[in-house]
């Protein structure tokens, strides 16, 4: 995802900015030249692939109207701004605005190389997070698979992307089928380790001996490398980390600790005790537990991302439906209903059962959503949660997923979704855009 950086250089004076550009470009930087602020703002705005360093006293509009300008256009954009000589106050005062820094004439050639090479390394990070938020919210690569725009959902989104960004190791936590290991491979995908081994170990039913050869060796000849030299350079995850006996937690602190800071090799533990009254800080030895959980993901339960039920279990739905050769079962209201306000205790996974099943049912012609709800639970009605929601709620969750499945079916025909809802178009445009719908995601 690294970006070709560029500098723009502004300044009035002829002699001044080629100077600047020679010596630029001779330190390995790609520039471009403007001789006023005007020209440079036909070029310069947001998401700018580069930096900017600009004289402050030019003809017409000088460099701090200039520096206002970006700012408003890009907070975050590097603009490093050239001072004469006694204007230091003015330079003080370009920093409170939001330069990057500033360099009083005559200034050294060495030390503007310093400031761009900062500048330019700044910009490619604020630029390669802002492009892989847009790869969170488009749902695309492996993100597409952590469905929902629930706030927990969001905020699951926001620390994959912080934490993939980091160096340290993470331990990941929640209820058992929420989707860990989809979230471990989401952090390795957008981290800085992305083209590098993934390898994945699970610690749960092997035996102490088993597991310490795998992890550490020594192997014999002929089979494969010892896990953590499997790994190396990218990430190792261990699942069921809980299961690890005492004697390898120690083992694998050391070598944590051997391997310093940053690691070469991430690790990412995936606990699944939360669901059985205790947590991956009662099994780990402490000093491991908060070597691992200084970066914690703890993944929501289903049950807690209220309207991303429908929304998920009507793409289960329409998978099986296309794999089976048949029509996705229609939800009444009474169903979304009961599917809101059930407790899901198997979480994603139950769910995923649950639309197959309502899938091959629909293809027999025979059941209910509400029958496969009481199934799972041995139950004569469905079962609740006791966390009750506001009926505006529960309304708002049913429209958008009939408005959805709807123009699933059409494939984004507006006119046929009119017909058969009876909106007029202004009103199912206003609806669309309330629940973040767009045509294009079903032509």
């Amino acid at each position: 995802m690294a970006q070709h950086m560029k500098i723009a250089i502004i300044d009035d004076e002829q002699d001044m900015r080629q100077s600047i550009s020679q010596w630029l470009a001779l330190s390995g930087f790609d520039t471009e030249t403007f001789s006023s602020a005007e020209d440079a703002l036909k070029s310069v705005g947001q998401d700018y692939p580069g930096v900017v360093v600009s004289d402050i006293k030019m003809p017409g509009m000088d460099g701090m109207a200039f520096l206002k300008r970006l700012m408003s256009v890009d907070s975050a954009l590097p603009v490093i701004m050239i001072t004469g000589h006694g204007d230091v106050p003015m330079a003080v005062e370009a920093m409170r605005v939001g330069a990057f820094d500033f360099l009083e004439k005559p200034f050294n050639p060495d030390r503007m190389t310093e400031l761009a090479k900062r500048a330019t390394t700044q910009r490619r990070l604020t630029l390669d997070n802002r492009a892989l938020r847009r790869e969170l919210s488009d749902g695309s690569g492996i993100m597409k698979k952590l469905i929902g725009s629930s706030p927990v959902m969001e905020r699951l989104r926001e620390d994959i992307l912080d934490l993939g960004q980091a160096d340290g190791h993470v331990l990941i936590d929640g209820e058992t089928g929420t989707g860990k290991t989809l979230v471990a491979h989401a952090l390795h995908a957008v981290g800085a380790k992305a083209g590098k081994k993934f390898v994945l170990f699970a610690c749960a039913g092997q035996d102490e001996e088993t597991i310490g050869k795998r992890l550490f060796g020594p192997m014999e000849e002929g089979e494969q490398l010892p896990l953590l030299e499997e790994a190396r350079g990218g990430t190792l995850v261990l699942e069921d980390i809980d299961a690890l006996p005492p004697s390898l937690q120690a083992r694998l602190l050391a070598w944590m600790n051997e391997q310093g800071t940053p690691a070469e090799t991430r690790i990412v533990a995936i606990s699944n005790l939360q669901e059985q009254g205790k947590t991956c800080e009662d099994v780990l030895r402490p000093d491991l537990y908060y070597r691992l959980a200084a970066m914690k993901i703890t993944l929501p339960p289903l049950r807690a991302r209220g309207e991303d039920i429908l929304t998920l279990f009507n793409r289960f739905s329409e998978q099986y439906s296309e794999e089976y050769g048949c029509d996705a079962p229609e939800v009444s209201a009474q169903e979304a209903a009961q599917l809101l306000q059930a407790p899901w205790p198997g979480n994603i996974r139950q769910l995923v059962n649950v639309a197959e099943r309502a899938v091959l049912q629909n293809r027999r012609g025979t059941g209910t959503i509400s029958s496969l709800l009481m199934q799972d639970n041995d139950d004569t009605e469905p079962r609740m949660t006791t966390e009750g929601k506001p009926l505006k709620e529960y309304v708002e969750a049913f429209e958008r997923m009939l408005i959805d499945n709807t123009m699933r079916r059409h494939k984004g025909s507006i006119v046929s979704v009119m017909e058969e809802l009876c909106l007029p178009r202004r009103t199912l445009n206003e609806k669309m855009a309330k629940y973040g719908l767009s045509r294009a995601d079903y032509i």
